[in-house]
């Protein structure tokens, strides 16, 4: 026998052995998974799976026995049997032996013959091989019993007793009604206990039906909607419709007296998935001095399953004031946990942001659920890491105090040519009404930041012109000048002057005029600064005008200008502010005591007439409480038009589908009167009197009058 056919026979054993033993501890799992992709597809899926596994679990039986080598074999030998010395590496060594080796190898020959190659081969996994097919026999008989569950289809249950039908006039003898969830939503199909069905939107829904004796035809009639035909089968009449909508329903056939009674079909719709914060527990985390690393952990939930795979947008913003750049990234995490309820937990390292102080990470998670087709897409809330900023230091022995930075509301003009630029990019996709409404959105916070720009120069809270000097002795500048303004209304007056006196211009208008501005803070800025401000102001003013007129093209110029002219102020080396206590205006002693209510009393209030957003349900309240004819078509249209604000529109349908079928009943209008009062808009409440007093208050009133 030659040197490599006995190195051959003595690993033969082993080999088949190992093999042999991988085979028994994972072909359970691979039957399992076969046995699965039949019961949830067909047998072909199943018989594909099993022809894979079975080729998987070869070629793993392959690897495990080509460990089986020379130098195993060696090693194996000499551990086994001390008889060998530690030679039967000579038995089987490749090159030429020596004369001693030779010898050696001759005397341990006879010593390697005695030994039996089978017991050179590793042990049976008796252990992994008992666990892995009591588990796969369990499992196998718990598919067997779920499938044997789902193929045995139950009998046509007993419908409930209705009204008795003359002989040889069809009636309902028996119902089954199945649902077949979406696939996405991992439901498993069920049998509905009812003809009232309650189901996810989207699954199919198959009726069974029997009659006695047999009708010509039957079919599904949808009140309002369409016919469906049944087809007679073994069992009975079968038909099958997607539910996507509510509705009512009829079981008809030819010769069935009389209507039977309304069914309903209500659609469960998806609701988006719902994202939360779980760590930090506050929105704003302040960095602390030396660290590395964030960890921010969200927490997604949905009705039926969440998308292990969602994206994280991390927005940074470096800089202060307007010159702040921002930047954005993307990147996409899995999620742990069970399929309704995903955990997503990120660390971030923050040396890879570039943070400076004053800067801020926002991070924001955007999920979706499983929803086929079109999933429902949700951003959660943003978690903010602030890099705190150094305190600006005080400036000693001033009344004022010193300020590095603009205030924080100066950083919005930026804000706003964003949200100019993304509507303009949206154009083609929104209404125009929508598009006019969003347009005068940013007009809105476009005047907000002009009118907060403009205290800084001192100009009004809103511009209104000013009135004319007085040009005759006879007016009262108090009353005649500028009736608008009056003690209280927040402004200081200051105090009246006893006596004009001739030559001093400095008061005029003080006395006349009724100025405005607060003389620190519009004295602050240089005249230089104060221009470049006021240019920024005039830009903004024709950016709002612009888009409040739905323009924001026309708008994007004025607001880069404003921008332009903002970012020159901000070149200032140092901006004061006033400390502002509270003041209180001045007492005008000439009105003290004189009765004269004048800019004291403000207008009484206005009530604004209610006005009925939808007249259709209020008209057909109104017209059930007598008898008459009802425009239930038109009724019946309106609340299928507006069935997202009602909160049971299926019981409204019913009480109209009653209605038409006795008009006459008043216990059936009444019915349909309690459905729609619920279903009218509320009016707003009610503006109650103010207490006049009784009679001492109202003699007093008297008095003033």
């Amino acid at each position: 026998m030659s040197r490599e056919l006995r190195f051959e026979n003595w690993l033969r054993p082993a080999r088949r052995r190992a093999a042999i033993d991988v085979g028994l501890v994972w072909l359970p799992l691979v039957l399992v998974i076969a046995a699965l992709g039949w019961a949830v597809g067909s047998a072909g899926m199943g018989a594909a799976i099993l022809l894979m596994g079975g080729l998987a679990l070869g070629w793993a039986a392959s690897r495990v026995a080509s460990r089986f080598d020379r130098g195993w074999l060696v090693r194996r030998m000499n551990a086994r049997e001390i008889q060998l010395e530690d030679s039967a590496g000579l038995l089987f060594a490749e090159a030429e032996l020596g004369p001693l080796e030779r010898l050696q190898a001759d005397r341990i020959a006879t010593r390697v013959d005695a030994i039996d190659p089978v017991s050179l081969a590793d042990g049976w996994s008796r252990r992994g091989i008992a666990i892995a097919w009591g588990l796969g026999a369990i499992a196998l008989a718990a598919i067997f019993v779920w499938q044997v569950q789902e193929a045995t289809v139950p009998p046509l249950a007993t419908p409930a007793p209705s009204a008795g039908a003359a002989p040889g006039e069809p009636r309902l003898t028996g119902q089954r009604v199945r649902i077949v969830p979406p696939a996405y939503t991992g439901l498993a199909p069920r049998y509905a206990e009812s003809l009232d069905i309650r189901a996810p939107m989207g699954s199919r829904i198959e009726w069974t039906l029997a009659f006695a004796p047999q009708p010509p035809s039957a079919a599904l009639q949808l009140v309002g909607g369409q016919r469906l035909p049944l087809a007679r089968g073994d069992e009975g009449w079968s038909g099958a419709l997607r539910l996507d909508v509510p509705s009512l329903y009829r079981i008809t056939a030819d010769g069935m007296p009389g209507a039977s009674p309304a069914h309903r079909l209500e659609p469960i719709a998806d609701e988006p998935p719902q994202v939360r914060v779980i760590e930090p527990a506050s929105g704003l985390v302040m960095m602390r001095p030396g660290q590395r690393s964030w960890r921010v952990v969200f927490e997604a939930s949905d009705d039926y399953a969440v998308d292990q795979l969602a994206r994280l947008t991390l927005t940074t913003a470096i800089g202060e004031g307007e010159n702040v750049r921002f930047a954005e990234r993307s990147q996409t995490i899995t999620g742990t946990g069970d399929r309704r309820r995903r955990r997503f937990v990120v660390d971030f390292p923050l040396a890879s942001f570039g943070l400076q102080p004053g800067s801020d990470l926002i991070a924001q998670l955007t999920v979706a659920d499983t929803r086929s087709p079109g999933p429902q897409m949700v951003r959660g809330p943003g978690v903010i890491l602030r890099f705190p900023a150094p305190e600006p230091p005080q400036a000693e022995g001033l009344d004022l105090m010193a300020k590095q930075q603009m205030p924080a509301y100066f950083r919005s003009q930026r804000q706003v040519i964003i949200d100019t630029e993304a509507l303009i990019r949206q154009r083609g996709n929104l209404s125009a009404d929508e598009f006019m409404l969003r347009s005068d959105t940013i007009g809105v916070d476009q005047r907000l930041l002009r009118l907060r720009y403009g205290q800084f120069v001192g100009m009004e809270a809103e511009e209104t012109p000013r009135p004319p000097m007085p040009t005759s002795d006879k007016e009262t500048p108090r009353e005649k000048a500028e009736p608008e303004h009056y003690d209280g209304d927040g402004h200081d007056h200051g105090a009246a002057p006893e006596s004009p006196v001739f030559g001093d211009l400095g008061n005029i208008t003080a006395e006349y005029g009724h100025v405005h501005d607060e003389s620190e803070a519009a004295t602050l800025l240089d005249p230089d600064t104060r221009a470049l401000l006021k240019s920024a102001l005039d830009a903004m003013w024709d950016a709002e005008l612009n888009l409040r007129s739905g323009r924001p093209d026309a708008a994007l110029p004025f607001e880069n200008k404003a921008l332009d002219y903002i970012k020159q102020v901000q070149q200032a080396t140092r901006i004061y502010l006033p400390r502002i206590g509270s003041k209180q205006p001045p007492i005008d002693m000439a009105r003290r005591m004189s009765g004269k209510r004048e800019g004291i009393v403000g207008g009484g209030a206005v009530l604004t007439p209610f006005a009925i957003e939808d007249a259709v349900p209020a008209t057909a309240w109104r017209a059930l409480a007598a008898p008459g004819v009802i425009d239930l078509e038109g009724l019946d249209r309106w609340v299928r038009g507006n069935s997202a604000r009602i909160r049971d529109p299926l019981a409204v349908l019913a009480a109209i589908d009653a209605v038409r079928g006795a008009p006459a009943s008043r216990a059936v209008r009444e019915r349909l009167r309690g459905q729609l009062w619920a279903v009218l808009t509320q009016p707003p409440a009610q503006v109650r009197r103010r207490n006049d007093g009784g009679a001492l208050g109202r003699r007093y009133l008297q008095g003033l009058r």
